[in-house]
């Protein structure tokens, strides 16, 4: 245990002379690039309370002279009697998109399902096996009844047999209607989920038309750190197979550990969006997958020490571990977190970091815009519409606040906060027994895309 504090303090030293010299804390030669900073740097002496830390992740661009890493795909498509006509033309349609976009070397499997699981064709290297994936689409005729799990269980065992590190290792499930053949609770569905994600196995969960269990493919979703879409017209599935694919194909880090510990009497108290473990001062979670030149990002709500005299402090040390793709090893970069205390209110004021409040102010509204959900499944309509257009009110007054002035947020990240303002207003306005069904399949999937930072 000593050696470990020792060892601790010593790269908090050294982390900290990096940074008093204005050099990066992050290495070069690591991929994910880590920034960790508070949504206020600087707290006032007689305050104590909630402080927001924020991570962000993001790695550069692939570089257009090197391969990119294989892919290693079990697209599962639901063939029950509700994907007849339109629907099965048009799952037959995206699946074909998929195999175009890929290449030789990656490893492909298609599995269908009813009542029962059909392995149309096994994991393959997609060289040489391109004809017959395109007879084995063609063969999807729908009928009967949905054995959800298992054909995700199924298409999680094809992509076992070709796993590895070096690869994106990931099962892609097409469901238009509810699991009711075999384990059928969203709690089931999050289990596997979870079980696939400690090998290393990313689920995304495409829902299409009005029918599906929203709950259930969210969560099988989120509990594997993967995407979640819904496609209300058949029309729109070949778009959202291409927009997964490229998403796939951009992957540049994986199997990613995050470690924070909290110092000098600063708690944590949950993370936002995210599941996490708490023991004590420390902080452990995971991300299944990062891809390149995009940013994904965990708020911490940490409980600030009350009494503490003017200085600057260390408030926590990040370890970020991961698979690094391109170089096909694992890497770390380690960022420590101060916070300075000081009894001049202004300068407490003016430390708020707009970039990252305006990521808990995400993070917040989204939490808010689950609470609406639930409202109105109890039937509190008015109180769900009353949630809507408050959270709506709050995220308005949000852009002005951290849109504006010095250090104002990017604007990328204010159009994300109108977005999301204006879909709790189009929310509001449709909880009606009519839209309902579509509303609350689109908030799912907002929610998703929120927490999880889904590039599409």
């Amino acid at each position: 245990m000593l050696q470990h504090r020792l060892a601790s303090a010593t790269r908090r030293l050294a982390l900290s002379c990096l940074a008093a010299f204005g050099l990066p804390i992050a290495a070069h030669a690591a991929q994910v690039q880590l920034k960790a900073d508070l949504g206020q740097s600087a707290i006032h002496t007689a305050d104590s309370g909630k402080v927001y830390l924020r991570l962000a992740l993001t790695t550069p661009a692939i570089r257009p002279d090197r391969e990119r890493p294989p892919i290693n795909v079990a697209i599962v498509i639901d063939r029950s009697g509700s994907m007849s006509g339109e629907r099965i033309r048009a799952a037959k349609k995206a699946a074909r998109v998929a195999l175009d976009r890929l290449s030789s070397n990656d490893i492909v499997s298609l599995v269908s399902y009813n009542h029962d699981v059909q392995v149309l064709h096994r994991a393959a290297r997609l060289k040489g096996a391109r004809d017959d994936l395109e007879r084995a689409i063609d063969r999807l005729t729908p009928s009967g009844t949905t054995a959800l799990y298992h054909g995700v269980e199924e298409g999680g065992e094809q992509v076992q047999k070709f796993l590895s590190d070096n690869k994106v290792n990931r099962v892609i499930l097409l469901s238009d209607g509810l699991a009711n053949v075999g384990p059928s609770k969203p709690s089931d569905l999050a289990r596997l989920g979870r079980k696939l994600a400690s090998d290393g196995i990313t689920v995304t969960t495409i829902g299409l038309g009005l029918d599906y269990n929203e709950d259930l493919m969210q969560r099988l979703a989120a509990s594997s750190d993967g995407n979640h879409a819904f496609v209300e017209h058949p029309g729109d599935l070949a778009e959202i197979f291409d927009k997964e694919f490229g998403d796939a194909l951009s992957v540049a880090a994986r199997d990613i550990r995050i470690i924070i510990e909290c110092r000098r009497g600063f708690k944590p108290n949950r993370i936002l969006g995210r599941e996490a473990d708490i023991s004590g001062n420390t902080i452990t979670l995971k991300m299944n997958q990062l891809q390149a030149a995009n940013e994904r990002y965990v708020v911490v709500e940490l409980e600030a020490p009350n009494g503490s005299s003017a200085g600057t402090y260390d408030v926590a040390d990040v370890r970020v571990d991961y698979f690094n793709l391109e170089a096909g090893s694992r890497e770390a970069v380690e960022a420590p977190v101060q916070a300075r205390v000081t009894d001049d209110r202004q300068e407490a004021k003016k430390s708020i970091n707009k970039s990252v409040m305006s990521k808990v102010t995400m993070q917040i509204a989204t939490e808010e815009n689950e609470k609406a959900v639930d409202l109105r499944d109890k039937g509190k309509v008015k109180e769900a519409r009353k949630v809507l257009e408050s959270n709506a009110a709050y995220l308005k007054s949000q852009q002005e606040t951290l849109g504006t002035g010095v250090g104002a947020a990017a604007e990328a990240t204010v159009r994300e906060l109108k977005k999301l303002e204006t879909s709790n207003r189009k929310a509001a306005a449709n909880l009606d027994a009519r839209n309902w069904k579509k509303t609350r399949k689109s908030m799912r999937h907002d929610q998703h895309r929120s927490k999880t930072q889904q590039a599409y």
